[in-house]
C-alpha cells in the first residue's frame, strides 16, 4: 500500500481514537455532574458503545499502520521518538483497558438507578473517580505522542 494511503488511514484513526475518547469522557463527565440518573444511564450506554466502535477499532488500526509506516519510510525502529511513541501508546491501552471496565459498571449502576427510580450508589462515585483519574495519563500520553509523530525529535 502506498505510504501516503497508510498515512491518511493512521492520522485518520488517530483522530477517531483521541477524538471519540475526548468526546465520550467530555459526555460522561457532564452527564454524571449532572447528578440526573435518567441522562447518566442514557449516555454511558452510548459511551460504551462508542468505546467499542471507535475506540477499540481504532485501537489496533494505530499500531497496525504506525507500524507499517515505520517500514515504509525506513525509519530505525528503536528511533527514540519511536520508542517514546510506542511506552505512551502502552500507558494509555493500559489506563483505558480499566476504563472500558469501569464504563461497562458505570453504565450498569446507572440504568438500575435508573429504573428503580433511586439515586446513584456510593459505588457509582467511586467508579467515577477511578474513572476521571485513569483518563489523565491516557489524555496527556496521546497528547504527546502527536506532538511526536509530528516533530519526529532526534
Amino acid at each position: 500500500m502506498d505510504y501516503l494511503v497508510v498515512k491518511w488511514l493512521h492520522i485518520l484513526s488517530a483522530n477517531f481514537l483521541f477524538g471519540t475518547g475526548i468526546g465520550s469522557a467530555w459526555y460522561m463527565l457532564f452527564a454524571s455532574i449532572s447528578r440526573d440518573v435518567r441522562a447518566i444511564a442514557v449516555v454511558s450506554r452510548y459511551v460504551v458503545i462508542a468505546d467499542w466502535l471507535f475506540t477499540a477499532s481504532t485501537a489496533i488500526a494505530q499500531p497496525v499502520t504506525g507500524f507499517y509506516l515505520i517500514h515504509l519510510a525506513g525509519y530505525p525502529l528503536n528511533s527514540r521518538w519511536i520508542m517514546w511513541s510506542i511506552a505512551l501508546y502502552i500507558l494509555a491501552g493500559a489506563c483505558w483497558l480499566p476504563v472500558v471496565w469501569l464504563q461497562i459498571r458505570l453504565r450498569d449502576i446507572a440504568v438500575e438507578a435508573a429504573g428503580t427510580g433511586n439515586a446513584l450508589p456510593p459505588q457509582y462515585w467511586r467508579y467515577f473517580r477511578f474513572w476521571a483519574a485513569l483518563g489523565v495519563p491516557a489524555f496527556c500520553a496521546f497528547v504527546i505522542i502527536f506532538w511526536l509523530m509530528v516533530a519526529k525529535p532526534a
